[in-house]
């Protein structure tokens, strides 16, 4: 059975196994290996692994030591993860954001984020594919496509979309080829492949993980965040990354609010008093057909654990946050990627947008299939004083906070709103409140749909909360058949 395989364990089953000596990191740092050897470069050819670090049964091994010594680091002790792409390690790995403009770039240091995953003795089993640029480099690139990597597959159909722009990182997961991942988001970059292959995801709120060492598009909406099969991985996985960093300002507001053990939070019983508010108009008006009976069956088990469903509680801004034409990140991703560029020295060929694009006008066949319209357009821009970048952040803000989620979080005294699938990401995108995405199930052809709840800042523990109370209720996911066999061999748990 799938379940007694390791590599579709819980971190808790896990740690309990090595614990008792029934599983070391390296044996299942091995299954693994073995999986992706199996499934992303053979079988359905998921293409989600960009990169395997020579070093993970080296990790693991050391690792393993230090436990049998008396020595354990917390939960994420042993535990083999992935990486996207677009967030640096100083280590034999590479950080290309998908593009072959890097692909031999090593990072000078680690991300902040890695440093913490490392001290919490986390195995890294190497980078994930990722659409590229995180989707920034132009407008009709397919999700999860990179020219590094190539196109990344969902393992419930190879017709079904990946999602974007953290693709790899959610089908690692959903394929059992880690235990959890770490993706990125600027607007839908975790919510989207979380939805599309049926695994949690965790879009925190700005500044509560930090961004220095990661690929940038935009800063006022830039952020990292975990992927997981159970809610409690991805709580888990969150506490490990926070903390204030010296290189992101933003985090500087987290300290007040940061955890680094969201699972003590976290409530095995209903949610008795708690307000949800349904926002109908526009978010629920897009949702296909088949989707519409998943989404009202998890409508009403949210009901039946106690709940009190204000339905509707309509945000008055909906249809303008979704019409906007916003050039915030535009003139961000210049800033913001010209910094990142001019700080990799010699390794990196490019250093600046302009540079950039004139290595892809040299490349057209490898790296022009797509176009480049969003680096053309982002090199126009002409700084962030200007009244056109002021205009649009200020209206950004009011029709997504002011306006926005706060208006009727305030009016209808809301816990959290929710929303089916990831129809949610762009307003707590630019209002930088977090988000929390957990499988609802799945349409009669098979299609995976999530439902999202999404509060004001600093709410994942209410968030998770909910999603948890929601997860063991109605026990939605299921592993998709294309790789759900048990590794040859694996020990039982």
């Amino acid at each position: 059975m799938a379940d007694r395989d390791p590599c579709w364990a819980t971190i808790t089953e896990v740690q309990a196994a090595m614990q008792e000596g029934r599983l070391t990191s390296l044996q299942l740092t091995e299954r693994f290996l073995e999986r992706i050897e199996a499934y992303d470069r053979g079988g359905p050819r998921l293409n989600a692994v960009l990169e395997v670090n020579s070093e993970a049964r080296e990790l693991a091994e050391a690792l393993d030591r230090e436990r049998v010594s008396g020595r354990s680091r917390g939960p994420l002790h042993g535990i083999p993860i992935f990486l996207k792409d677009n967030i640096a390690t100083a280590d034999r790995l590479h950080t290309s954001a998908g593009s072959l403009a890097l692909k031999d770039c090593v990072a000078p240091r680690d991300a902040f984020l890695v440093a913490r995953l490392r001290e919490a003795g986390a195995v890294s089993l190497g980078k994930a594919n990722m659409t590229e640029w995180a989707n920034f480099m132009t407008t009709d690139m397919p999700a999860g496509y990179s020219s590094r990597g190539g196109q990344v597959k969902n393992p419930y159909g190879e017709s079904l979309s990946p999602g974007g722009s953290s693709s790899g990182s959610a089908v690692v997961v959903a394929a059992g080829l880690c235990t959890v991942a770490v993706g990125t988001e600027t607007s839908g970059s975790i919510l989207s492949p979380a939805n599309w292959n049926s695994v949690v995801g965790v879009k925190p709120t700005l500044g509560l993980i930090s961004r220095s060492g990661i690929v940038p598009i935009a800063a006022s909406q830039d952020t990292a965040g975990p992927f997981g099969r159970t809610v409690t991985d991805t709580a888990i996985l969150l506490g490990a990354m926070t903390g204030v960093d010296t290189l992101d300002r933003a985090t500087r507001a987290s300290r007040r609010h940061a955890r680094r053990d969201y699972t003590e939070l976290l409530s095995q019983g209903g949610l008795e008093g708690v307000r949800l508010g349904v926002p109908r108009a526009v978010f629920y008006e897009r949702l296909a057909p088949p989707e519409v009976p998943v989404i009202d069956t998890a409508l009403h088990a949210l009901g039946g654990l106690g709940a009190a469903l204000v339905d509707p509680a309509n945000i008055a801004t909906a249809r303008e946050v979704t019409d906007f034409r916003s050039d915030v990140m535009l003139y961000e991703f210049k800033r913001d990627l010209n910094r990142y560029l001019q700080g990799l020295g010699e390794s990196s060929p490019v250093h600046s947008i302009r540079d950039l694009i004139r290595f892809n006008e040299a490349r057209p066949q490898e790296m022009l299939r797509f176009g480049q319209v969003r680096l053309l357009a982002a090199q126009s821009t002409n700084g962030l004083r200007t009244e056109t970048y002021r205009r649009s952040r200020a209206e950004d803000l009011r029709i997504s906070r002011a306006d926005g989620v706060d208006r009727v979080m305030a009016s209808e005294r809301l816990d959290a709103l929710v929303f089916p699938g990831w129809s949610g990401a762009a307003i707590g995108a630019k209002a930088g409140y977090p988000s929390v995405i957990v499988p609802a199930g799945y349409t009669a052809e098979g299609t995976p749909i999530g439902l999202t709840v999404l509060g004001r800042a600093w709410s994942e523990p209410t968030l998770l909360r909910i999603a948890l109370a929601f997860e063991n209720a109605t026990c939605a996911r299921r592993p998709p058949t294309s790789v759900a066999a048990p590794s040859p061999g694996a020990p039982s748990l």
